[in-house]
């Protein structure tokens, strides 16, 4: 069912979204050659701990879970994408590392995501994190009141496309309120048009991820890291977006914290 928050509801998700924000940039600033996985899921912990915030992943066990996930923290490196459980590895020179957080904040979720290079950065991975981000941009930009959810399906995949890339629609973006995934689901790519009307007090997760080569993943032996059928790198960027009569607002925006 698709809810819509009062306007009253979506300022008491501000705090969420910045928090949320804040740690990205905590961990983004961490993250360097030598640095394990796991002391980012430490980093992000001690966080919400302070915080008196709540994880929203760490009994998180959906259907497509081996088991419960145990972290607070997605750690996706090179050709994992998403879902990335963090396991003892130290980051490497050049490494592809993509970030997914989310958490509740006086009973309210926001959900966002970063990726980043470690060390010495390839070329071509730089350009996959700038069309992962020009397809969030443009999926931010038609999650206006009046359009239709393909919209912003349309502009996402019209990104990707003018990249070279193909689009994966097993995963994307999604509600959030009171809990971290909700209706409606929000595809990477779609017809321009069509799907329901947004309407002031919609929430939602804007996430497009790509990979270089390929659109095809597989769940690695973990039960939850998904990987690329053949190896090439991904990208993942993701914003908690709340439409609004004034226009798209991005709760989880990282402005004044870079």
């Amino acid at each position: 069912m698709i809810e819509l928050r009062t306007p009253a509801q979506v300022e008491a998700m501000r705090p969420a979204g910045r928090f949320v924000a804040e740690v990205l940039v905590a961990l983004r600033e961490a993250a360097a050659v030598g640095v394990n996985l796991l002391e980012l899921d430490e980093l992000a912990h001690r966080m919400i701990k302070d915080r008196g915030a709540e994880s929203c992943y760490i009994d998180y066990h959906p259907s497509f879970g081996a088991s419960p996930f145990g972290k607070v923290l997605c750690t996706s490196v090179n050709d994992a994408v998403l879902h990335g459980l963090p396991h003892d590895y130290a980051l490497q020179d050049g490494d592809l590392l993509s970030l997914d957080f989310a958490c509740a904040v006086d009973g309210w979720v926001a959900d966002s995501a970063i990726s980043v290079v470690v060390g010495t950065p390839r070329q071509e991975d730089l350009d996959l994190i700038e069309t992962a981000t020009l397809a969030l941009e443009a999926g931010i930009l038609q999650a206006r009141v009046g359009n239709r959810l393909y919209d912003i399906s349309a502009a996402i995949g019209d990104t990707a496309r003018k990249a070279g890339l193909s689009v994966n629609l097993q995963f994307g973006g999604h509600g959030v309120g009171r809990t971290m995934h909700g209706d409606p689901h929000v595809p990477n790519d779609g017809r321009a048009g069509r799907g329901f009307k947004l309407k002031p007090g919609l929430v939602i997760a804007i996430e497009p991820w790509f990979l270089q080569s390929t659109d095809e993943i597989y769940t690695d032996a973990d039960g939850w890291t998904l990987r690329s059928a053949d190896g090439s790198r991904g990208a993942h960027m993701e914003h908690t977006v709340a439409i609004t009569k004034d226009g798209p607002l991005v709760l989880t925006d990282r402005g004044g914290l870079e």
